[in-house]
């Protein structure tokens, strides 16, 4: 029985189109890692985790209003939502320093990892 719940999985992926995007994010990752590990000579895990502890914002604003009147007052962001926010804004910056570039976007993500990792304003 789980063969057939994963091979009628399978056959999802294929008709729908989406084995392929799946292969060419771990591909783009493989390469990624390997551009860290030579240019740092670091774990690629521990970078990834000092990138999303740079780039994720620590507060944000909300609106509060009565009667008409809306201010902005500062609040506090969850830590899941940091998380999310830096992975986005991470795989933002490199897809569109990769976008009409000779660098592919396994460089512009490593590129994009190492910069935040320490905490450089080109990140």
């Amino acid at each position: 029985m789980p063969y057939r719940i994963a091979h009628g999985q399978l056959d999802d992926d294929v008709r729908r189109g989406t084995t392929r995007k799946k292969l060419m994010a771990v591909r783009i990752l493989k390469y990624t890692s390997e551009i860290i590990h030579l240019l740092t000579d670091q774990n690629l895990i521990q970078i990834m985790v000092d990138a999303i502890i740079n780039s994720g914002p620590r507060e944000d604003s909300t609106r509060i209003g009565m009667a008409g009147v809306v201010r902005r007052h500062a609040v506090d962001v969850s830590p899941l939502c940091r998380v999310n926010q830096a992975i986005y804004l991470l795989t933002t910056g490199a897809r569109e320093a990769a976008f009409r570039s000779t660098k592919t976007i396994a460089e512009c993500l490593a590129d994009e990892l190492i910069n935040a990792a320490k905490g450089s304003s080109n990140s």
